[in-house]
């Protein structure tokens, strides 16, 4: 990957329906450069898909927060198994450092997320949580 596969993928983050025409202009090549490789960072599985991005007001989930998790002794892969079983779980990050796993949780309503964290905090194996809201986020 170079510098102009780097800035493609900069401005397809910033408008994946982008057309062709301008992503070729706005680098400085040629329409069948970008063409090619898009078609090449998608061949080697850099870029895996393209999605929608949501205004935060439009999203079903209004709360969304980040619980760092403890793991009991070598327990990592039943609380992994336990948090992938929960549908308030987005996505699930395993780290290095004082927290062994990072989930990404989204609930509907206050009552809701604090109903999720009393369940997550049941789970076999959990030693300790922490949990942030997310209050804003950054478009990349």
């Amino acid at each position: 990957m170079d510098d102009i596969d780097r800035q493609l993928i900069s401005l397809l983050r910033a408008d994946a329906r982008r057309p062709v025409a301008s992503l070729a202009k706005a680098l400085k090549v040629s329409r069948g450069t970008v063409q090619n490789r898009m078609h090449k960072l998608e061949g080697d599985g850099t870029i895996v898909g393209y999605t929608v991005r949501l205004k935060p007001q439009a999203e079903r989930h209004h709360i969304r927060a980040l619980m760092t998790v403890a793991v009991e002794g070598n327990r990592s892969e039943v609380v992994l198994r336990a948090l992938a079983g929960d549908p308030a779980v987005e996505a699930l990050h395993t780290t290095n450092g004082r927290w062994d796993i990072v989930a990404e949780l989204r609930a509907d309503t206050l009552e809701a997320f604090d109903g999720v964290l009393s369940r997550i905090r049941l789970l076999e194996g959990i030693a300790s949580t922490e949990t942030s809201l997310l209050l804003n986020t950054r478009k990349l």
